[in-house]
């Protein structure tokens, strides 16, 4: 296998920062860029102040969630307030093929790094913006993070049990599902694009907007028959069972769907439990829909007395859709991702051994794992600036002397 990375050409001069940014340029990092995260020890990326900490000790080092968003990157510390600062970050910017930020607009303009100030140093620049609500329109400039992106996007709207207030998601979709997939895409293609026709391109990524992606059929039903989609806990629309029921042991549990007759009944057969086979309230597909609430209770009743991965593993060998509901725990021994190499281990400066995910996806002849832990604060700092800028180590200490590098 080729250890030449798909993007290992790649210069990329970073500025996100938090969930959603992060997780963007870790994915582009891992296939190969060379991601120089641009940090300040007066203002920190507010991740490496996020437990959880290794061994519970705080420090800007030792968080695991900076740590799983952050893999593969080189960080560099400066003060962009002073004019030495500015202009050694717009040196980086003029070797870059990508810059990229989630700030809200205006940020980087007050820095003289906006799209057009960067287009002036390198006019094939692409250029990645990620505000909540993108460049322009009467709430570009709001403030928000994963929980008000869910909450604006109506995703908060539908999680949770019916007649019960909305309980959210916390920040889990818009952070680290379709905004870090959509913007990856799009510095792809814009790449593709430059590659083929020499030109640059700006990217205004407005995260609400993939947000909404994942509404899809609550918006169709509303646009085609007026109906405004609610909150329906774990049950499907048409489906039952469909749900999470209780397994053997505390907070233990496990999730099943039987979407026909058939796989109804290799579910009656593996519970052990004819007498829900002859209820007349669950005898086809109708009627357990109808009476799903009675349903749950009565399998609930059955389920209890299984091992969650135990039933997991038995009835899927006969082709009912069950699966465990795991914890962090089991999610890290997972004998499926243990055998796909999706955890990877490296040792990390301060916090030694720790785990990384790897891309959820596998090349035949690249390799596409994490290359190196999450840096320390401004660990790249001196190797950066000597490497990219051809500054000496006589020209660093002066300048970290007069507070350039902090």
């Amino acid at each position: 296998m080729s250890k030449r990375r798909p993007l290992s050409n790649i210069k990329i001069t970073d500025f996100t920062w938090i969930g959603a940014g992060s997780y963007t340029t870790k994915i582009l990092a891992d296939f190969g860029a060379d991601v120089v995260k641009i940090e300040s020890s007066d203002r920190l990326d507010s991740l490496r102040e996020a437990k959880p900490f290794k061994d519970g000790i705080p420090g800007v080092n030792r968080s695991g969630y900076f740590a799983d968003r952050n893999s593969s990157k080189r960080s560099i510390t400066v003060n962009l307030k002073t004019e030495e600062g500015n202009a050694l970050v717009r040196r980086l910017v003029k070797q870059s093929d990508v810059v990229t930020n989630n700030f809200t607009p205006g940020v980087m303009e007050r820095f003289g790094l906006g799209y057009e100030d960067v287009r002036e140093i390198k006019p094939d620049i692409i250029y990645l913006s990620m505000s909540m609500h993108g460049q322009d329109g009467p709430e570009a400039r709001y403030l928000g993070y994963g929980l008000t992106m869910g909450a604006v996007a109506g995703l908060h709207y539908l999680c949770g049990y019916e007649d019960e207030e909305p309980a959210g998601t916390g920040t889990n979709f818009p952070d680290h599902v379709p905004n870090p997939t959509h913007a990856a895409f799009a510095v792809l293609a814009a790449l593709r694009y430059r590659a083929k026709t020499g030109k640059g391109q700006f990217l205004d990524l407005a995260q609400i907007e993939p947000t909404i992606a994942l509404l899809g059929p609550a918006v169709i039903d509303y646009t085609a028959n007026g109906i405004v989609a609610s909150r329906v806990g774990n049950q499907h629309q048409k489906v039952a069972p469909h749900g999470v029921y209780p397994a053997c042991g505390a907070d233990r549990w496990i999730a099943i769907s039987a979407p026909n007759q058939a796989t109804w009944q290799k579910l009656l057969t593996q519970l052990s439990s004819p007498a829900l086979g002859i209820d007349s309230r669950f005898i086809d597909p109708l009627a357990r829909w109808e009476n799903r609430v009675a349903l749950d209770r009565e399998l609930s009743k059955v389920t209890v007395n299984f091992e969650a991965a135990e039933l997991g593993e038995r009835l899927q060998r006969v082709g009912v859709p069950a699966g465990p509901v795991q914890d962090a725990a089991d999610v890290l021994r997972d004998p499926q991702l243990k055998a796909r190499n999706h955890w990877v281990y490296l040792d990390h400066p301060e916090m030694g051994k720790t785990v990384y995910s790897a891309l959820p996806v596998k090349f035949s002849s690249i390799e596409s794992t994490p290359t190196m832990t999450a840096p320390l604060l401004g660990q790249h700092t001196d190797e950066v600036l000597i490497e990219r800028l051809g500054l000496t180590l006589e020209q660093i200490v002066a300048l970290r002397e007069r507070g350039v590098l902090s």
